[in-house]
């Protein structure tokens, strides 16, 4: 398995449409940066919010009976209560190759402020927009801003073509356009 460069991930979305929008170069004025970096591209989050409708010590989560327990905001940026999350979504479409798996890791400068974020792989085939979860692990209330960069993309290429791929499994949150909450 090898990580794709700047130069394929180029290729594979002006020609293949992978990344729509797609920015070829590094976004950085004033804003955290998002684009293409060198082996990898950095994801911008959307300006519409999932968060809690109130958070009262009553209220629990479980993945295998989810409720909804969160209402949308929209807006230039989100501000994440201490200890607690928001669902939000990228403002890419992606649509991954069958021998492509993703990894996606947080960008430093949130992680340096106690903001991190959870996406899973991007599987072979898989397509839509990306659900992010961004947590607020300090006591403070904390801000995101709506089409900045939040995380990095990383791409890698199989020796082989996989003989499952998320597209043929039909997974649950293939092709997504919002926000998608846990789904069982």
């Amino acid at each position: 398995m090898s990580v794709k460069s700047d130069k394929w991930i180029k290729k594979m979305s002006i020609n293949h449409k992978m990344i729509e929008p797609f920015e070829e170069k590094q976004v950085r004025k004033d804003v955290i940066s998002f684009g293409l970096s060198s082996y990898g591209y950095d994801i911008r989050v959307s300006d519409e919010f999932r968060v809690f409708k109130n958070q009262s010590p009553d209220l629990l989560i479980d993945p295998k009976n989810p409720s909804d327990s969160f209402i949308t905001i929209k807006d230039k940026f989100c501000i994440i209560p201490p200890h607690s999350f928001v669902l939000t979504q990228t403002v890419e479409y992606f649509r991954i190759p069958r021998n492509i798996i993703t990894l996606c890791v947080g960008k430093s400068t949130y992680a340096r402020c106690g903001i991190l974020v959870n996406v899973t792989p991007f599987e072979p085939e898989w397509e839509g927009h990306a659900t992010l979860a961004i947590s607020n692990i300090t006591p403070l209330p904390a801000k995101i801003y709506a089409n900045e960069g939040i995380a990095q993309v990383l791409f890698f290429e199989s020796d082989e073509i996989c003989q499952i791929s998320y597209k043929d499994k039909k997974g649950k949150y293939q092709k997504q356009t919002r926000i998608t909450p846990a789904k069982l």
